[in-house]
């Protein structure tokens, strides 16, 4: 049934553009890329060239219609793909570097600027396969400009796999290495999960599920702004009123994500899939999820109360995000992403916000330490140990939780370290200087908790 827009509907949303940064975050096309499975890897790159550029060869162009003739902006057009670590199994190959050069040029053949899936699974144990892809990444993101890759290392029903933990410390150290001249831009692109889902519209953690079909239409809102502007008119209501406005206004944004993404998906001739709801911050003034929080009543994000403040927002979202789809799903939350947010890198420059506030926040937040500079000489261990802390935050919690860090090489604390575009620009904030070198050395896996045996 298609969805009724009302006039008022119409040009209030035309506001929220044109005043309040509201805007498509992306519009999301999942490709399955498991028959492009082959033991030699010529064969591999090419079938998957050929069905990336095949399928989504008009993406690019009904993004670009569809913002002509509703006025709204999407600001990205991207793909997901089958984690390359299941597809690529059966090639007889020592790396799968190729394989990222191929997702590469079929990116920037349709003119994506992104392109998810150079991912594995492996919470409970590795393949042969997971193994060669987590240690083709560093070179992989090194030698690509639009692949991003992404690693489930736990899951509230099988625990934390340890040993993945502690090899993903040093592949993000090698990765920031082979990518210095660009301060570390490869760990940009790389995640590492914990409940990962498989039909995440946004990037660097998005892929196309082995539960999805053939191909599907993902769309991801933003809406910081709009939000924004509701909590600032109304500096005097107790909170159970301002998360009704809330949830009333994610209603909004939301209805307007799914005609968009509907609209997309019919006339690529593709099913829908789902609305991620998530508050995705930029760094444009007034686009920042941080000041919605300080215009609650926190002096500074990252103060006491700062996690209190982001617990109602991310419920309200969810809340009237829930009522205006049937079909919510990727991550739906607010991002608190440092470099991507102004609101954020301010409340590091004053010393408010620091990356354990961060890592409480994520206990309620989506998605978790995202976007987080750190010193060039971080150990390798160190950054281990910030995983497995966020990874037990969401399997204890049956949510999702990543960590998304960059040790700038050559890089100290207080420095800043520019990236560009979304990625904006991040401080450079200090971890802990105590060693956690043993505890990540004992490997194995951290159990599943009691709540997982719930069949």
């Amino acid at each position: 049934m298609p969805i009724s827009i009302t006039t008022e509907e119409i040009l209030e949303t035309i506001r929220m553009v044109e005043a309040e940064n509201l805007d498509i975050r992306t519009i999301t096309m999942g490709i399955s890329l498991r028959d492009c499975a082959h033991s030699d890897l010529k064969v591999t790159s090419r079938k998957i060239y050929d069905k990336v550029t095949q399928t989504a060869e008009n993406l690019l162009k009904v993004g670009e219609q569809i913002e002509a003739e509703y006025g709204i902006p999407i600001i990205n057009k991207r793909i997901s793909v089958t984690p390359i670590a299941i597809v690529a199994e059966a090639c007889e190959a020592e790396n799968y570097v190729d394989l990222a050069i191929s997702l590469d040029k079929a990116a920037k053949e349709v003119g994506v600027n992104f392109i998810g899936g150079f991912s594995a699974l492996v919470h409970k144990g590795m393949t042969k396969g997971d193994e060669k892809l987590i240690y083709s990444l560093p070179q992989s993101l090194a030698q690509t400009e639009r692949v991003c890759a992404s690693v489930n290392v736990a899951t509230t029903k099988a625990g934390i796999n340890m040993d993945a933990v502690k090899i993903m410390g040093r592949i993000i150290k090698e990765t920031a290495e082979l990518t210095k001249e660009e301060n570390g831009l490869g760990c940009a692109k790389l995640v590492v999960f914990c409940n990962v889902p498989e039909d995440n519209p946004f990037m660097a953690g998005a892929f196309h599920g082995i539960g999805e079909p053939e191909a599907v239409i993902n769309v991801g809102v933003s809406g910081p702004g709009v939000i924004l502007n509701v909590v600032k008119n109304n500096p005097d209501i107790t909170f159970g009123v301002l998360a009704s406005r809330i949830k009333e206004t994610a209603f909004k944004i939301t209805r307007m994500g799914e005609l968009v993404g509907k609209q997309a998906a019919r006339r690529l001739g593709l099913p829908f899939g789902i609305v991620d709801l998530s508050l995705a911050p930029t760094p444009a003034i007034g686009d920042s999820v941080a000041d919605i929080l300080e215009a609650m009543g926190l002096e500074r994000c990252g103060t006491h109360g700062t996690t209190a403040a982001l617990a109602m927002l991310n419920d309200a979202v969810k809340k009237g995000g829930a009522m205006a789809s049937s079909y919510v799903g990727g991550l739906s939350g607010a991002f608190i992403p440092v470099s991507e947010d102004a609101g954020m890198i301010r409340a590091v420059e004053d010393g408010a916000l620091d990356i354990n506030k961060l890592e409480a926040m994520t206990c309620v937040c989506s998605v978790g330490l995202d976007m987080i500079a750190v010193p060039g000489d971080t150990s390798a261990a160190t950054l281990s140990a910030i995983i497995a802390d966020e990874a037990a935050i969401g399997m204890i919690n049956k949510k999702t939780t990543a960590v998304r860090i960059i040790p700038v090489p050559g890089k100290q604390i207080g420095e800043m370290v520019i990236f560009g575009g979304l990625l904006g620009r991040a401080p450079i904030m200090p971890v802990n200087k105590f060693s956690s070198e043993s505890f990540i050395n004992r490997g194995g896996r951290i159990p599943a908790p009691i709540h997982a045996l719930n069949n």
